[in-house]
């Protein structure tokens, strides 16, 4: 194989659990909407806004792409229905966007980000909208993209060998590490970089990989992920 010359690296559920994250600030913004938009708390609920947001994706792609223009449409629809002032969308978007980036890394992925990034360029894809910047992680990375600046998401090849050129690397020269047998894995493995599946065993125990799916490496952490790559780095 050839010599690793850049790591890209999925952000949700590979870098932090984001379940957990996006339950919290959804909760953090209804109980905001209680007290600022109170017909909205009383009309909806959070599961009722989510299954809105779900409708509301199937009726434009753009949504598939832009989880953020997704959120905002569901809130202004919601507060147009309720009578509420939709001047506050904004407002409950920044409300819930700061929750949304109070993420909490699995405790081996900085100490091995900041040892990787001595040795070898790191990047990051996402199709979320997580803001490194706001996070406090973007030192890590030389480039990173996400789905709704670039206009396409992940398995799409394209967002692959778009950051492989703000790399300026070969996708061949590049590996992808992420959580999705299909979107990370498979997507990367089709757009011509080596793919590694990180499968942490307290995110998700029981699950398997597709039969059809075959990853360039396993890794069951960031320190099995970091061996891997210091072995190839040297080995090459």
């Amino acid at each position: 194989m050839p010599a690793i010359k850049a790591v890209l690296f999925d952000l949700d559920d590979t870098l932090w659990p984001i379940v957990p994250v996006i339950e919290r600030a959804e909760h953090i913004l209804f109980d905001w909407l209680a007290d600022h938009a109170p017909a909205i708390a009383s009309q909806f609920s959070i599961e009722s806004l989510r299954a809105r947001r779900q409708q509301l994706m199937a009726t434009d792609p753009v949504y598939q792409l832009d989880l953020r223009r997704l959120r905002h449409a569901g809130l202004t629809e919601a507060f147009l229905n309720a009578g509420e002032d939709v001047a506050l969308v904004d407002k409950a978007m920044e409300i819930f966007s700061h929750a949304r980036n109070q993420v909490t890394p699995f405790d081996d992925v900085l100490p091995t980000l900041a040892r990787l990034r001595g040795l070898v360029p790191l990047g990051s894809v996402s199709n979320g909208v997580a803001d490194l910047e706001a996070i406090g992680i973007a030192h890590y990375f030389h480039a990173s993209l996400a789905a709704y600046r670039i206009g396409c998401a992940k398995p799409d090849t394209a967002i692959f060998h778009a950051a492989c050129e703000a790399m300026g690397v070969a996708p061949q020269e590049a590996v992808y590490v992420g959580d999705d047998p299909l979107l990370d894995v498979q997507g990367a493995q089709q757009a011509g970089l080596q793919g590694i599946w990180i499968n942490r065993p307290e995110l998700a125990p029981a699950r398997k990989l597709p039969a059809h799916v075959c990853p360039d490496a396993i890794c069951n952490s960031f320190i099995e992920l970091e061996q891997w790559i210091y072995k190839r780095i040297i080995e090459v």
